[in-house]
């Protein structure tokens, strides 16, 4: 392990079928009001919105709702959010849905009470919560981004066409979250598959950065190949409840920051990619399923060893007879496949990217990097070559 390192992460996790018999006991422990944020209608049509609602009146809480939230949570949806904690006396915001809505209620959060803009001086300039935090707890209802346990927040400013993530502290981390397999199996296979392909983005984004000779990199193998391994047999099983449950334990366990320990990490692939769904509003995991190729397959010389690492460790493939160069691209091949074979777009036109889009999503893309750092130009031709 090369860099020193403090991990806490202070969200409690309920897993599994009866995860939702907690809700009432941590209501307990904050005031009566609470702001209900969730989606559109698919928390209604399993019952779970009923049996929320259920809890909450039981419980003596006065609930107010902000519904709509979008996969892509908008700074506007954010910011009504933020005045119904205001208007409203907000004890505790409560995230039912998807990462997107725990990200947006993260976002309302912080937001409610800040002291000047929250987009300009949190998702812009990084700075330091320096407010009263409301604080959040989630039920999640689609695996993909680990926002059930982490402080991550990634809004989209539409009208300075912009999508920006924000990693906040522990004290923005949901306090608890439940977690039940069943509630994922209504999402459709788009939606789903969208989600895995997060996980693995996740996950990647931590392995190739350097560091190589880590214990952490070992965890990043052994989760990925879980999830490979659990989202084929839930693929043939939609229903399969022990698929269903490690494809979610993948996604909270790829981004609750234990993946990260000691790691430079990379995350160009997401800030790509934020920008394209900016553009296009797109699925989250599928604009990164679009990028990720034509990216390690730019990047992958500069870190050639941890890619035929990569293809050995985690697909399998035999690389006693290959050059190094020949091992590297056969695991990103191997990459490739498994996108097309959970039916993932793997072009930008298929999600209704323009050519005249691609020097902007270039131009505004902010630069990360872990073996490579790119410029513009070099992310234009990655967005060409998706596209």
């Amino acid at each position: 392990m090369k860099f020193d390192f403090t991990y806490y992460n202070p969200t409690k996790i309920y897993f599994g079928r009866t995860a939702i018999d907690n809700l009432a006991p941590e209501l307990e422990k904050y005031g009566e009001n609470v702001l209900l944020v969730y989606g559109k209608a698919s928390i209604k049509k399993i019952g779970l919105y009923d049996k929320v609602m259920e809890i909450l009146s039981d419980c003596g809480k006065k609930v107010v709702e902000l519904s709509g939230i979008k996969s892509n949570p908008t700074y506007a949806q954010m910011m009504e959010g933020a005045r119904l904690v205001r208007e409203n006396n907000v004890d505790l915001i409560l995230a039912v849905g998807g990462g997107s809505v725990i990200d947006c209620s993260k976002g309302i959060s912080v937001s409610a009470y800040c002291y000047g803009d929250p987009w300009e001086r949190y998702w812009i300039n990084g700075e330091q919560v320096d407010n009263r935090i409301v604080p959040v707890a989630s039920i999640l209802t689609m695996a993909g981004t680990g926002s059930e346990m982490n402080g991550g927040s990634v809004i989209t400013n539409e009208d300075k066409m912009l999508k920006n993530g924000r990693v906040f502290g522990p004290e923005v981390y949901p306090k608890f979250s439940l977690l039940n397999p069943e509630y994922t199996v209504s999402v459709p296979k788009y939606q789903m598959v969208s989600g895995v392909f997060d996980i693995m983005s996740h996950l990647m984004e931590q392995y190739f950065s350097g560091d190589d000779d880590n214990t952490t990199d070992y965890l990043i193998e052994g989760v990925l190949d879980s999830l490979i391994n659990a989202t084929r047999k839930a693929l043939k099983d939609p229903e399969d409840y022990e698929a269903r449950s490690n494809i979610m334990w993948c996604a909270t366990l790829g981004l609750n920051t234990v993946t990260g320990l000691s790691k430079t990490q990379d995350w160009e692939v997401h800030m790509i990619e934020h920008q394209v769904g900016a553009y296009t509003d797109c699925a989250h995991g599928v604009g990164l399923a679009i990028v990720s190729v034509p990216y390690y397959k730019h990047i992958y010389k500069y870190g050639i060893d941890k890619f035929v690492r990569y293809a050995k460790k985690v697909w399998g493939v035999d690389t006693d007879s290959m050059t190094k160069e020949e091992a590297a691209l056969a695991g990103i091949e191997r990459l490739a496949e498994f996108i097309r074979e959970m039916g993932i777009p793997t072009t930008l036109r298929e999600i209704g990217a323009s050519e005249e889009m691609l020097p902007l999503i270039a131009n505004s893309t902010v630069l990360g990097g872990g073996y490579k750092i790119l410029d513009a130009q070099e992310i234009l031709d990655i967005l060409k070559e998706c596209y």
